[in-house]
């Protein structure tokens, strides 16, 4: 555990990426503190690095024959700093590294402000290197597991999406051999993604019921903590919710809440009418034998009632409590119709009730920031004091500006909001009156339409290319989609529905972590460099060049 070690060779692995030639290293006054730590004057030397300058420094001269290796702190000054050196560059060619993460909005500034094309390089916000290679032991285990060796596709527009590939690639190409599957098969194919391009679905409270009990109790590794419920027993303090041992769940799971509520009223007569009866006379061993037998399958049923009466009382108490119904209509036309007035007005009037939770009023003002962050009428900054007013936290105000950062139109790969021409907005139309049981569900998640185009053969090779010359001419038969940066249970739901409607294919959702809305909020947040504890999540999202 040798830090200075580590941060020595990572200097180290800086000089030597940007390849032989005289170079000078960039830094600022703290960089420049660690820089100095680590090596000496005459053993940097020895790398090719002649020349050590400030960012800040007023007063350098131009020499187009040296690269720039530039190791800085992500802050607003060092990236200002670098903005108005990419405009003017001194040096022939510039490697960017900063120390931690960098937001993309930051990263885009950069991009933009380098006319001239003198960046080969920027990392910063990249992996963290554990969580790189969690996610890569994970996928390649499976893999492995099934005896597949799929063709790799990728999000474009994510750098993370083409490092996890690159490393999962290289993985199963060296147990090549281990797999034993039929020549004439179609290969498996392997799409991966990045949360940043639907930042909406993880928003939005979903009416299913495993999202639901995730959203609103949360679903650690099939546990409950219900310890907080008013007068709960102790026996029921923590439930287990398997879809492998319990059939009402695994029946359920994916139907609304409303139905719920009646497999609930069914579940319970059932039980009632299997009820041993107090008056139920044992007069023989084979009376009590008979009891004996169907004891266990009593029990066992009383406690799945008994778990799914309090699990579905409690979600009905928080759903009333909070006006979930309410803000849920709202959410929905927020992210699926294009009506700036009606919205505007939607949100004005929910942000003015005071049993809203702060939470759910933050979301609202969310979903409109991503919404109509463009909009020449926007309201964002009256919906931000209207926050204030209602003493949102700065922490919770904080996160609106990190989920635009985070999700918002500038960095977006994809089209997710706003079709442009006219046969999108007709099918945009058209999907809204067709098969939506209600105006709680209208939504779709963006890999809907991904899949779907997948599936169809439509998918873009330019915004989802294959990770090397091969291509899959053939449908895919068996897909594995990951998503870097959590998935939620409405897209596993997308996932249930295809595989059910598309025979021939089946697809498995895996990600770095399935979110609710608090756990994605805390990755915006870690993702942007806005929360304190930048290591938590799923090793922040990739960079947009």
């Amino acid at each position: 555990m040798n830090v200075t070690l580590a941060v020595k060779q990572y200097v180290s692995k800086m000089i030597e990426n940007s390849g032989p030639g005289m170079k000078v290293l960039l830094m600022d006054r703290e960089t420049t503190s660690i820089v100095s730590v680590v090596y000496t004057q005459s053993e940097i030397l020895q790398k090719e690095v002649y020349l050590f300058e400030r960012i800040d420094s007023q007063n350098r001269d131009s020499m187009k024959h040296l690269k720039a290796i530039c190791y800085l702190r992500p802050t607003k000054e060092n990236v200002e700093h670098l903005i108005q050196e990419l405009r003017r560059p001194k040096y022939s060619v510039y490697f960017i590294y900063f120390s931690n993460v960098i937001s993309k909005s930051e990263i885009k500034a950069l991009a933009e402000a380098d006319e001239q094309e003198v960046v080969a390089e920027v990392q910063g916000r990249s992996w963290e290197p554990s969580m790189l290679s969690r996610c890569t032991q994970g996928l390649t285990s499976v893999l492995l597991a099934l005896k597949k060796c799929p063709m790799i596709r990728y999000q474009l527009s994510s750098d993370m999406s083409k490092r996890l590939a690159e490393s999962v690639k290289q993985i199963i190409t060296k147990e090549y051999e281990l797999f034993d599957f039929r020549k004439t098969e179609v290969p498996p194919l392997l799409l991966i993604l990045d949360r940043s391009d639907d930042a909406i679905t993880p928003l939005l409270n979903q009416w299913t019921y495993q999202a639901m009990v995730h959203e609103l109790l949360g679903l650690n590794n099939n546990r409950i903590d219900l310890s907080r419920v008013p007068g709960i027993s102790k026996d029921l303090r923590e439930v287990v919710l398997s879809a492998e041992n319990d059939e009402f769940y695994a029946n359920n799971l994916y139907l609304n809440f409303g139905e719920i509520g009646t497999n609930i009223k069914n579940l319970m007569e059932d039980f009632q009418k299997k009820k041993p009866k107090e008056q139920q006379k044992l007069e023989s061993i084979s009376d009590m034998k008979a009891f004996v037998d169907n004891y266990p399958q009593f029990k066992k049923m009383s406690g799945t009632v008994s778990k799914h009466v309090t699990v579905v009382g409690e979600l009905s108490r928080l759903v009333s409590e909070r006006q979930l119904m309410e803000v849920s209509e709202v959410e929905q036309d927020l992210a699926c119709q294009n009506d700036h007035s009606n919205a505007q007005q939607n949100v004005r009037r929910l942000l003015q009730n005071p049993r809203l939770s702060e939470l759910d009023a933050v979301r609202l003002v969310m979903l409109y920031a991503l919404r109509y962050e463009r909009h020449s009428s926007s309201i964002l900054p009256s919906l931000m004091d209207e926050l204030s007013r209602r003493g949102v936290s700065e922490r919770h105000r904080r996160m609106v500006q990190a989920v635009v950062e985070y999700g918002g139109k500038r960095v977006r790969g994809s089209d997710l909001i706003t079709p442009t021409d006219a046969v999108a907005i007709t099918k945009q139309f058209l999907k809204g009156l067709k098969g939506v049981e209600n105006v709680y569900t209208q939504h779709q998640p963006l890999l809907h339409d991904t899949l779907d185009q997948l599936i169809k053969g439509r998918l873009k090779d330019s915004q989802f290319p294959y990770l090397g010359a091969s291509t899959l001419r053939d449908r895919p038969q068996d897909i594995i989609v990951f998503i870097i940066g959590g998935a939620t249970y409405e897209e596993a739901l997308t996932v249930y529905n295809l595989n059910r409607s598309t025979p021939g294919v089946r697809i498995v959702l895996g990600g770095s972590t399935i979110h609710n809305t608090k756990s994605f909020l805390e990755e915006v947040m870690a993702a942007t460099g806005h929360s304190s504890d930048r290591t938590q999540g799923g090793g922040r999202h990739g960079n947009r060049r």
